[in-house]
Order: C-alpha cells, then sequence, then structure tokens
C-alpha cells in the first residue's frame, strides 16, 4: 500500500502545505509499513526537492515540463495519474488547494479511488480504512472509510508540522505522456499582490476590522505583519468598502485561512467571518469591545483600543527580535 504524495509548487518555490502533505505521507508510510514517495510536476530545483526529503520523502518523481509550471488541472491529474500508476502507489496524499481539490476529484474518477478532503489526522487502520475529516467549517468532525482499493486523501492545512530532518533524496525524471489536448486550456496571467505573503500559504496572519476606523490607519496592521513575518487579511465589510482588496478579505465567502496564529484586529466576530479562520491553530483577538462575539472563539484576547495596542505590541516584538 505504497503512498504517492502530489507536490504543488508557486515560481518553483514548493508550497508550505505540500510540504505538511509530505510529513503526513511519511507518517502515513511509516504506520503502514510501506514506502513515501513524491511526485513533482514542471520547474522544480533541486534546491527545492531538498525541502522535500526534510519533510519526510526519500524518493520522488519528477515530470521535467515547462507546460506544468502553471496549475493547469487536467494536465496536472493526467501526470499524477500516470505516476501513480507508475510506482504502483495504492494511497495519494496531498494538500488540500484550489488546484488540489480539482486534481483529486479528476483522479478520483480515473483511479476508481474513495476520496477524502479536509483530512486532520492519520487513519485508522484497525478495522478498515477510516479518516478523521473536519466538517461544517471546522465546527463539527465525521469520520469516513474508505473501501477502495486506491485512495485519496486531501490533508488540511496545519494538520502536521513539517518535518525537518536531513535526509537524501533520489530524484528520478518520470515521463509522462501528456497530449497537446491536455493544454487546450490556457493561463494568459496571473494576479498577484508583490511583495505579499499568501493568505493560504500564511503561518501567521493579521487582519482587521472596522474598528480601524479607516484605510489610512492600515499602518499599523502592516507593521505587525512585519515584524511577524505574517500576511494581511481584512474582514468583509473592509473589503466592500474598498479600504483593502477583495484578495484579502478572509471569511466564508473570501479566503480561508488555517495559520498557526490568526490575529483579528477590530473585528467583532460576525459568523461569516468565523467560517473563514476557525481552522486556525490559535486566534488572538484585540478589541476594545469586551462584549465583542470573536473573544468567545478565542484562544488569546485583549481588551483595548487597537491605536493603542498594536503599536506596542509591534516595539515589544521588535524588541525581543
Amino acid at each position: 500500500m505504497a503512498v504517492l504524495v502530489y507536490i504543488e509548487h508557486e515560481g518553483g518555490v514548493v508550497k508550505k502545505s505540500s510540504l505538511e502533505a509530505v510529513s503526513y505521507g511519511k507518517k502515513l508510510a511509516e504506520s503502514l509499513k510501506t514506502d513515501v514517495k513524491a511526485v513533482g510536476l514542471g520547474s522544480i530545483s533541486m534546491e527545492e526537492w531538498n525541502r522535500v526529503a526534510q519533510a519526510g520523502a526519500a524518493d520522488a518523481l519528477h515530470v521535467v515540463d515547462e507546460r506544468l509550471d502553471v496549475g493547469i488541472i487536467q494536465a496536472h491529474a493526467s501526470a499524477v495519474g500516470q505516476a501513480f500508476e507508475s510506482c504502483g502507489a495504492k494511497i495519494l496524499v496531498l494538500a488540500k488547494s484550489s488546484l488540489g481539490d480539482a486534481v483529486a476529484a479528476r483522479l478520483s474518477v480515473r483511479l476508481k479511488a474513495g476520496m477524502v478532503t479536509n483530512v486532520i489526522s492519520l487513519p485508522s487502520v484497525e478495522n478498515g480504512f477510516s479518516v478523521k475529516r473536519s466538517i461544517y467549517t471546522g465546527k463539527a468532525f465525521a469520520v469516513s472509510e474508505i473501501s477502495t482499493e486506491n485512495k485519496i486523501l486531501a490533508i488540511r492545512k496545519s494538520t502536521v508540522e513539517p518535518m525537518m530532518e536531513d535526509r537524501q533524496i533520489q530524484v528520478e525524471v518520470f515521463s509522462a505522456v501528456l497530449e497537446d489536448s491536455l493544454f487546450q486550456v490556457k493561463i494568459t496571467g496571473t494576479d498577484k499582490a508583490a511583495g505579499q505573503i499568501s493568505l493560504p500559504e500564511a503561518d501567521i496572519v493579521v487582519s482587521g476590522g472596522r474598528g480601524l476606523k479607516g484605510p489610512e490607519n492600515w499602518g499599523i496592521i502592516e507593521d505587525l505583519a512585519g515584524v511577524l513575518g505574517a500576511a494581511t487579511g481584512c474582514s468583509k465589510p473592509v473589503s466592500d468598502m474598498d479600504w483593502r482588496p477583495h484578495h484579502e478579505h478572509v471569511g466564508q465567502t473570501g479566503v480561508k485561512v488555517s495559520p498557526s496564529l490568526y490575529i483579528a484586529v477590530g473585528i467583532s466576530g460576525a459568523i461569516q467571518h468565523l467560517a473563514g479562520v476557525n481552522s486556525s491553530k490559535n486566534i488572538l483577538v484585540i478589541n476594545k469591545d469586551p462584549e465583542a462575539p470573536f473573544f468567545k472563539a478565542a484562544d488569546y484576547g485583549i481588551v483595548g483600543d487597537a491605536f493603542e495596542v498594536l503599536p506596542k505590541l509591534t516595539e515589544a516584538i521588535k524588541a525581543i527580535k
């Protein structure tokens, strides 16, 4: 029951969520007394493969084709499916993401594989094969049993910490057969905020709400995010008022995040916002209203004026660093 892990990268840099998937795959393979192998598509340097090795993979298949540098779903699904069949794997592990979900769905049909997404723990194999997953935007859990021979597990971000162990990796070039028809869809451009950390990949997120009173005050959010190496986000009303760009909107109808630490500043905590952040490992709420609903969902809370608290917090972190 060999385990294959699908690696995503952006601009040649392997995503942290994929490194987490590798570490999950390594632990799963150990529990099943089998091997784990990674598969990566497109332009990935040896330096990045070494990061994959540190996360737990000693072997990898590399489909070297520049057309795969962008996430064309049909092409990625075909390449990963061929790698899965070639190496005799029975379990495919990947990070839950917009691309990962689409690839996994197509592979579920191709491989006749049972698929579970939002996985948050290693499977139980004592009586069959069952796995725990998050449902209802993190408010509940379900245990799903997979009875098919082939299995696909999409791992929720921050489920495991990536390993950082010194090990070598053997990378084998894998020649997938990719017809031109797989590339009929063309990605002509991608709009991305330059110099900013991607919200879905961020380990720390600092978000602001209407309590910031206006876009001219966002400097205190950016200053705190800067010293923490964090991404910046905002509530829906803030993006609706064009105080911040819409790609920073965190919530049920915006970006869903699962960082190690989510800092909410001047955000009341509407249910729509909580639905986008309740997978966070830790939530810190800063609000001058002690009755703000967000405090009920918080691991830590500071009752105070953001314009007083944030500058002091930023300076304190600078001093520690």
